[in-house]
């Protein structure tokens, strides 16, 4: 039987419907979770509302079938089909495009927990490489040292594992972080002594899991469990174990799981009276409140407001850009795989633990293309998975056969030796690459199905085609016994979901302000990966996460003044 928030903690409040709550937060991620924690905190009564179940760490589990196969803590392309298409020309197809956490925790719960900051330039780099063509190319409303305050409170409040100082990229800091690395794994060592001999810099990866307990929490055992599942003991740092329990702690925060929300209603004069759900059986209600905090995700954050339209908003609620849904990045990921002579055993613990950065600002004029991006060494399929998708995950050698005695004997040789390289890079915002209603998918609530648009600007792709180069002349810096990479090609899945609702000071090039107020509805307010402007160089959750930290503060200081 799952565990409910009532079962867990009985302090936790019941509004009702018809309540008027200062606040109802929609998505309780790693956005979600920390605006309900920092605004009920700060004295005000929250509603969040989760379309996903409220699980606790006794329900996490190892099955392979029931999380990867079944879709146990992410969205189910059943229930919440997608399409997907190129160009705005093309006709969609039906297509699993995008995938999520579908939870309370959101998709902190089930991420590799990879932790970096952006640095410095993706705040401001179109002020320094200048416009690039076919692209909305901007700097952000804000820099890095207005938000370093905040990173530095994500690390030490959720608890994130590094050591400072370790690279020469790294963009200043106010503080260490709280916990010291976790063990290199012998992909690590493998990777570290390459890099070194090419003259790169690799350091430890600062990531959202423990290296030493906390209270209630603990260290991580390194089961090996960590991307794609949820943590049993605690030690990933998802918003459920942290921000969402201070939350609840508060007597005023209210976590209200299995509720989909289908539309944000409106008053007569444009303001937000609350948020509109299906419960767990499909009956509608309205939670009334005097503001709304939209932390749904960079698909479902657009998806909403479009499904909100009405006579006052009729291209969507706070649309009057026409931005909403657009400027879609998903981040560069090439990847290579490499066998070696002697068993690396990297199936267990986390997923990754050494990185470098020596990429991470390219010159556009030496290397001829726009963008940047970072390496990282893991291992992170687990035995059935490597087993089932090692050829579209590129986990096996291409001529391995697909059954039979070899087939296994690959498996019982290669799973112990594997080790893969994966980079991770810039997206350029195109406007035409976005998330918008299709005309003739519903979902199982009878609402319009998401449907994607993508296709990478050629920057994107020239990247991809250098950091994979990369790869391959640190594997054989590496002396692998085998290796191989997978094609560099454009993208037509997301795990990364940001810009579609992004942060700027003029109205017509973009939905929200500084303030993470929608520009047309003043109580509305979005902040998740659709408020990021650049795409950061593959790692965006720690930034989301101080994001709303920093929205949090600028929100309640709205409150308080009587400007909301």
């Amino acid at each position: 039987m799952l565990s409910t928030p009532g079962d867990r903690m009985p302090e936790q409040p019941r509004y009702k419907t018809t309540d008027e709550v200062d606040f109802v937060v929609i998505g309780s991620g790693a956005a979600g979770g920390i605006l309900a924690k920092e605004l009920s905190t700060n004295g005000f009564r929250v509603v969040v509302l989760e379309q996903g179940p409220y699980l606790a760490e006794a329900d996490f589990t190892h099955n392979e079938l029931e999380v990867l196969r079944r879709n146990q803590l992410t969205n189910h392309p059943e229930l919440q089909p997608t399409t997907f298409r190129k160009t705005p020309q093309e006709k969609a197809k039906r297509h699993r495009a995008l995938v999520y956490g579908r939870m309370v925790g959101g998709s902190s719960v089930h991420f590799t927990a990879n932790y970096w900051r952006f640095h410095e330039i993706d705040f401001i780099e179109r002020s320094k490489v200048g416009p690039i063509p076919g692209t909305g190319f901007s700097d952000w409303p804000i820099t890095y040292a207005e938000l370093e305050p905040y990173y530095t409170k994500v690390e030490w409040e959720i608890g994130v594992s590094g050591l400072a100082g370790s690279s020469p990229f790294d963009p200043p800091r106010s503080k260490p972080y709280p916990m010291p690395p976790l063990p290199v794994k012998s992909g690590g060592v493998i990777f570290e002594r390459a890099a070194r001999k090419l003259g790169w810099h690799p350091f430890p990866a600062p990531m959202a899991i423990l290296s030493q307990p906390r209270p209630g929490r603990s260290v991580c055992v390194q089961c090996g469990f960590c991307e794609s599942f949820g943590c049993e003991v605690g030690a990933k740092s998802s918003t459920l174990a942290t921000v969402i329990r201070m939350a609840e702690k508060t007597g005023r925060c209210e976590i209200r799981p299995n509720c989909y929300v289908h539309g944000i209603e409106t008053s007569a004069n444009g303001r937000v009276i609350g948020a509109a759900y299906f419960d767990k059986k499909r009956v509608t209600h309205l939670q009334r409140a005097k503001a709304v905090v939209v932390c749904a995700n960079g698909a479902e954050t657009p998806r909403l407001l479009l499904l909100s339209a009405s006579k006052q908003f009729p291209d969507g609620l706070a649309n009057s850009s026409g931005l909403v849904g657009k400027y879609l990045m998903l981040n560069s990921g090439p990847s290579a795989m490499a066998v070696f002579e002697h068993p690396l055993n990297d199936y267990k613990g986390v997923a990754v633990s050494r990185i470098l950065h020596d990429f991470y600002e390219l010159d556009p004029q030496k290397v001829g293309f726009f963008g940047g991006g970072g390496l990282d060494a893991r291992f992170d399929l687990t035995p059935i998975n490597f087993a089932f998708n090692g050829y579209d995950m590129g986990g096996l050698p291409p001529e391995t056969p697909r059954w039979g005695k070899e087939f296994k004997a690959t498996l019982a040789h290669n799973y112990t030796r594997t080790l893969e390289i994966v980079g991770h890079g810039t997206s350029l915002p195109v406007e035409s690459n976005s998330f918008s209603l299709d005309p003739n998918l519903k979902d199982a609530w009878g609402l319009p199905a998401l449907r994607m648009t993508y296709k990478d600007h050629p920057d994107d792709l020239k990247l991809g085609a250098f950091l994979r180069d990369r790869i391959m002349e640190l594997l054989d810096a590496a002396d692998a016994v085998q290796k191989w990479a997978s094609p560099v090609e454009e993208q037509d899945f997301a795990y990364h979901l940001l810009g579609t609702c992004r942060l700027g000071n003029d109205p017509k090039s973009s939905v929200i302000n500084a303030d993470h107020r929608t520009h047309d509805v003043k109580n509305l307010f979005l902040c998740d990966g659709s408020s990021l402007v650049t795409s950061g160089r593959g790692q965006p959750t720690l930034t989301i996460s101080a994001l709303a930290y920093r929205a949090a503060d600028r929100i309640t200081a709205l409150a308080r003044q009587g400007e909301i």
